[in-house]
């Protein structure tokens, strides 16, 4: 799942491909809104993404992934 987060001052936004669903990654990003705390996600690869709630402009959550093509892990 494709996880886009805009940061407010800044002109790039962050782009992670996460294993989680869309539900869990929804619950942290309104957790994180609530709580003022940080939101918390994780990649495919394991890497963990910070991002301070205060300073979340937007996230958007794409669409499941889908099988990919060519010599890809599976």
């Amino acid at each position: 799942m494709e996880v886009k987060i805009g940061v407010q001052n800044t002109s790039r936004e962050i782009t992670i491909d996460s294993d989680q669903t869309q539900e869990d990654i929804e619950a942290a990003v309104k957790s994180a809104f609530e709580s003022s705390g940080s939101l918390r996600l994780a990649d495919a690869k394991g890497s963990i993404v910070l991002v301070p709630g205060p300073a979340i402009a937007y996230v958007e959550i794409g669409a499941a992934r889908k099988g990919g093509v060519g010599f890809g892990m599976q």
